[in-house]
């Protein structure tokens, strides 16, 4: 069985391509068990749920949710989660996405006028209002910081996502909505799904490896502080390597979590199904 349940689309925040085609390459791929995860958005779910019975694809309902997370230990870390298998007419969670894309869009602006503070000491042209409207129309779903990064390539400014990010984009960030990881496990378990927390050991991203690159602080961190919010754990990952899989199954094990696991494919390359995961991980969905 081939399983995939941690991938981006155009259509609903910052993939390369909309959801049909990511289906597509899902059919040609062979996959039997998908999910569409995209940051805070539900706009690529009721093409995804049609496309997987086109394609005789087994699929679940899928989000991803940036967390501000605090504890005795640390503060206002960034953290995502993965949240699956609920309603996606739920209206506390739709109104609560409508309130994230707001505040993306208002931090998308400043973020802008960081960047023109820089380009200013650079010799470079400042973007205007009308530059916003451009990036805002090539946005279908979520708007964030790869949405900018693109618009840099286009305009010259950089060659790469990673350049702009290396250059600009870190530097000029601004904090995401501060949504507590209490609030994320009650908006997706209310909406009849299960919160699972996403790619806990990945070395280069939004993770415990932030706070730590030991495997046993990073679990010691969940067992204290998360356990009463989270329904599972991410453990395969496309940036975990085998300790930190077999680490992340046998926390899971002893604690009664569901395991998941996904490529985080963006399709920027298509990592689309190359991350090898248990055929039993399905069966958890009872789907």
């Amino acid at each position: 069985m081939k399983i995939d349940l941690h991938i981006h689309s155009k259509t609903g925040s910052d993939g390369a391509l909309p959801v049909e085609d990511i289906f597509a390459i899902a059919r040609d791929r062979e996959m039997d068990f998908v999910s569409i995860t995209d940051h805070d958005s539900l706009a690529a779910q009721e093409k995804a749920i049609t496309l997987a019975g086109r394609y005789g694809i087994r699929y679940v309902t899928g989000i991803e949710l940036n967390v501000t997370f605090t504890c005795p230990s640390v503060s206002g870390v960034s953290l995502d989660f993965l949240g699956y298998q609920y309603d996606i007419k739920n209206r506390e969670l739709g109104s609560k996405l409508q309130l994230l894309r707001k505040h993306r869009e208002l931090r998308a602006s400043q973020i802008l006028k960081k960047l023109n503070m820089e380009f200013a000491g650079e010799n470079i042209k400042e973007f205007t209002p009308e530059d916003m409207a451009n990036i805002s129309s090539r946005v279908d779903g979520a708007f964030g910081r790869p949405h900018i990064a693109d618009y840099l390539i286009e305009k010259g400014i950089v060659e790469t996502r990673q350049e702009a990010f290396d250059k600009y984009l870190v530097k000029c960030d601004v904090p995401k909505y501060p949504l507590s990881l209490k609030e994320a496990a009650g908006l997706i378990r209310n909406a009849g799904g299960i919160l699972v927390l996403a790619h806990p050991g990945n070395p280069g991203g939004t993770s415990l490896a932030t706070i730590s690159q030991d495997l046993n602080e990073q679990t010691g961190i969940i067992a204290r502080y998360m356990l009463d919010y989270i329904d599972g754990i991410e453990c395969w990952h496309s940036a975990h390597d085998a300790k930190t899989v077999s680490h992340y199954v046998e926390f899971a094990k002893q604690h009664g979590l569901i395991m998941t696991g996904g490529s985080d494919c963006h399709q920027k390359p298509v990592i689309l199904g190359t991350v090898d995961i248990p055929g039993w991980v399905a069966r958890q969905f009872h789907i």
